[in-house]
């Protein structure tokens, strides 16, 4: 088994412990699991939550009234937003723990990925995802629970990689909700008029679509009109 004799000198800590079981895993799995694993972690998580993303704003576009429309829509560019921030709160944390990479002080673990020479805690890509998938989730609640998804299996990911504790994971994952959600009353309350003045400008489309509101106003009037077409039936009836 991979980094036993690293296990066994880790004595009782439960981090250095999970680190080994997950990462463990790859004593199992074939080369091209590792390469997708490699794959999914750093790149493939991050293009599924930009997917997601783009699917909440094409919803999001649909609501109808512009005024809605705009509120919605401005809670979507906030995910984005919400991890740009997340990652750069970070930026300090990181400079003054300077926690090594794992596999700096730990024998025996299998590192998927090359290039990893900056600190662990926190990590960037557990903070950048769960920011997306709680931010989501405010807009959204469907599809945040599928960001929010994606957050996990990035954080599992970064530990089978070996580039990251546990706790650097469960670490990223609280900075990125508590950036996505305390600020997100005020990102609204920024975006919100932004959106608005979008929709009424040439770029409209970008915050609203008006044919998603034509059928209900059309549900409205065509009642109507077949109400006053049956009047004058009957007054022709009457005649």
């Amino acid at each position: 088994m991979a980094g036993l004799e690293a296990l066994e000198s880790s004595g009782s800590n439960p981090d250095v412990s999970l680190l080994y079981d997950i990462n463990g895993l790859t004593d199992d799995t074939p080369g091209w699991l590792d390469r997708a694993m490699e794959f999914v972690g750093e790149y493939g998580i991050l293009l599924g939550l930009v997917l997601v993303a783009v699917w909440c704003w094409w919803g999001a576009r649909k609501r109808g009234a512009l005024d809605d429309a705009a509120s919605s829509v401005a809670a979507v560019v906030w995910a984005p937003l919400a991890a740009g921030v997340a990652v750069l709160v970070n930026v300090p944390i990181r400079s003054f723990v300077e926690r090594p990479r794992p596999f700096k002080d730990h024998d025996g673990l299998t590192v998927l990925v090359d290039g990893k020479n900056d600190f662990s805690f926190v990590s960037d890509h557990a903070t950048l995802a769960m920011a997306m998938g709680a931010a989501l989730f405010v807009a959204n609640r469907k599809l945040g629970l599928a960001g929010i998804a994606l957050a996990l299996i990035e954080g599992f990911c970064r530990v089978f990689m070996g580039v990251h504790y546990p706790t650097d994971v469960i670490g990223g994952f609280a900075l990125g909700t508590a950036v996505a959600l305390l600020l997100s009353p005020l990102a609204s309350a920024l975006l919100t008029p932004v959106a608005r003045a979008i929709g009424r400008s040439r770029a409209a489309w970008l915050v609203w679509s008006p044919r998603a509101a034509a059928p209900a106003r059309g549900a409205v009037e065509f009642p109507e009109a077949r109400g006053s077409s049956g009047s004058a039936a009957e007054r022709d009836l009457a005649a």
